[in-house]
């Protein structure tokens, strides 16, 4: 026979009994649990009856189990494994340790046995709990296991209504643009699309608008993914309320802008930097993410190897000189640029930067963001910085005879200059300095070592695998066999966690160039890039892809990886 009105669970009953509560508001919550059903635990929360904290404070005396902070925590991949998602979302817990044979879940119902009971069948392990609220779990079980929801949640009446006030988009007035990118729906969908990048570590979300629809993608461990399709009639509420929020002109759609801002997601403050472009379908936007939590500002995590950390350490301890940087756009320079800076800043030192923009701020270290458009250029910038006697320098970016005069001459006058520069190889640095006008003595009088970056893909750890490849295999990819003796390859299966790719984020590769008397003496009297770089190989320098074996040989990366990215500077 079915009873009428909810079952109350064992939390509710406690809640019931207790004097936790004004019996007016439990009234009042018992009532919508009898109109529409749920838990009286959860109602009393939604409704804002009792807070959050309040009800955590009373399951945990009643239960005698602590409360934890899940955004304090960095959970294992291989925890998730041991926990299907549905279970996770069905008992609304997360795992957040193991030791041994015990493992420790946060839940927001300690009172839910079942739910203890189907884990430890699951785990074959002894269930501990700890406590959280159940924003917090659901949070976490996204962050962990992705996102149910996608931008089909926003499409009910927002691309109706945004769709039909946009038609005129060129004759609306600012006002009315402004009322537009803070109507709600425009605004969630915003932070959605900043939100998913951010978990998903993207480096940049690139807004792409076509004839019919306007792209979303993402790219991630240096690729481009499409993730998702907005209707076209929403892309100028986009692109406005990301004007907005980066103080940029939502009036002007004609000219090239760039800006940026910071938002708080997940409980941590995110830097992005804007670049708005038109197209003959409207504008784009690219949107770079600067999370210093994914960034690695330690020299010793960037994934170099030994000897070459211990040649930059070397280099940068010197009290002047100059250091190059070299490699494309995206190879990770600046952030070796800037770990460095961290590694040699001390109080007794005056650091200055000059950057067009900005990307990280750095506590303790003068940063000044270069504005060519004002005459605020690498070089004017570089020149008034010198009037203030610093010890260090970093200039962003080498564009032009100009800055690299400055860059050597304040090398040459006691100061350590670190900069960049657009260049494929470390040899191949030195040709464009020559060519940019530098003489070659004063390139031999003042640069320290060159070092050309990239940046490979990492085997994802939760889906690693071990393989052979015959000597044949090998000859047909251009590899000498006897180079990997024990035949034992990686590479990823692809899981959920890496979105079935087989790779989970990336790891630097770098070749240096030192000068030294003999390297100096081939430059100045202009020999070729071979001559030069064959003597920096017979005095140990490892090629990008020597150093990319390595990682291969390690169980870093796979060795289609290394053979992809190094493949325009071998040979």
């Amino acid at each position: 026979m079915k009873k009428n009105g909810p079952r109350a669970n064992k939390l509710d009953e406690i809640l019931c009994q207790g004097n936790f509560i004004d019996k007016e508001k439990l009234e009042q919550a018992r009532k919508i649990q009898k109109e529409k059903g749920g838990r009286l635990s959860r109602i009393l929360v939604d409704k804002g009856l009792i807070t959050e904290k309040t009800l955590l404070s009373i399951i945990g005396k009643e239960f005698d189990i602590p409360p934890v902070d899940l955004a304090r925590f960095t959970i294992d991949p291989a925890l998730i494994k041991l926990v299907p998602e549905h279970i996770a979302r069905r008992y609304s817990l997360i795992p957040v340790s193991r030791l041994g044979k015990i493992l420790t879940v946060a839940i927001s119902d300690p009172s839910n046995i079942v739910a203890m009971d189907d884990l430890r069948v699951r785990t074959g392990l002894r269930i501990e709990r700890v406590l959280a609220s159940q924003k917090n779990i659901t949070t976490a079980i996204e962050r962990c296991y992705g996102s149910e929801t996608g931008l089909t949640d926003f499409f009910g009446d927002t691309e109706e209504e945004v769709t039909t006030r946009t038609l005129k988009e060129e004759a609306l007035i600012e006002s009315e643009l402004i009322e537009i990118v803070q109507d709600a729906p425009v605004v969630k969908l915003v932070d959605y699309l900043l939100k998913e990048a951010v978990k998903a570590r993207a480096s940049d979300i690139l807004i792409e608008p076509f004839e019919k629809k306007v792209r979303v993608r993402y790219r991630q461990d240096g690729l481009l993914r499409e993730k998702e399709t907005i209707p076209r009639g929403m892309q100028h509420a986009i692109v406005s309320r990301i004007k907005v929020i980066s103080q940029l002109d939502i009036a002007e759609r004609r000219l090239p802008q760039d800006g940026r801002f910071r938002a708080k997601i997940d409980g941590r403050e995110v830097d992005f930097r804007v670049s708005v472009v038109p197209s003959i379908y409207g504008e784009k936007v690219a949107v770079r993410i600067l999370d210093k939590k994914q960034s690695k500002l330690n020299l010793g995590d960037l994934g170099f190897e030994k000897e070459n950390l211990e040649i930059i350490k070397k280099c940068s301890s010197r009290p002047y000189g100059f250091i190059l940087i070299c490699g494309p756009t995206g190879c990770g320079k600046s952030t070796t640029l800037y770990s460095t800076l961290k590694l040699i800043d001390s109080p007794e030192k005056n650091l200055v930067t000059v950057e067009d923009p900005v990307e990280y701020e750095l506590e303790g270290i003068n940063q000044v963001t270069a504005k060519p458009s004002i005459g605020l250029s690498f070089a004017a910038a570089l020149r008034s910085i010198l009037r203030q006697d610093p010890d260090i320098i970093m200039i962003g970016e080498i564009r032009d005879f100009e800055t690299v005069d400055m860059a050597i001459k304040s090398a040459l006058t006691g100061h350590l200059v670190l900069s960049t520069l657009h260049t494929t190889d470390a040899v191949g640095s030195v040709t464009r300095l020559l060519d940019m006008g530098v003489e070659p003595f004063l390139i031999t009088s003042s640069l320290l070592m060159v070092g050309a970056q990239r940046l490979i893909r990492k085997i994802c750890p939760n889906c690693s695998e071990s393989y052979e490849m015959t000597a044949e295999a090998l000859n047909k990819l251009g590899l000498d066999p006897g180079d990997f003796t024990d035949n034992k390859f990686f590479r990823g299966k692809g899981c959920r966690l890496c979105q079935n790719t087989g790779y989970s984020g990336r790891v630097g590769l770098i070749e240096i160039l030192v000068l030294d008397e003999e390297i100096n003496s081939l430059i100045f009297n202009k020999a070729s890039n071979a001559e030069i770089k064959s003597l920096a190989h017979k005095k140990g320098m490892s090629t990008l892809r020597e150093n990319g074996f390595k990682k291969v040989k390690a169980g870093v990366t796979t060795l289609e990886e290394v053979i992809k990215v190094t493949a325009k500077d071998h040979g």
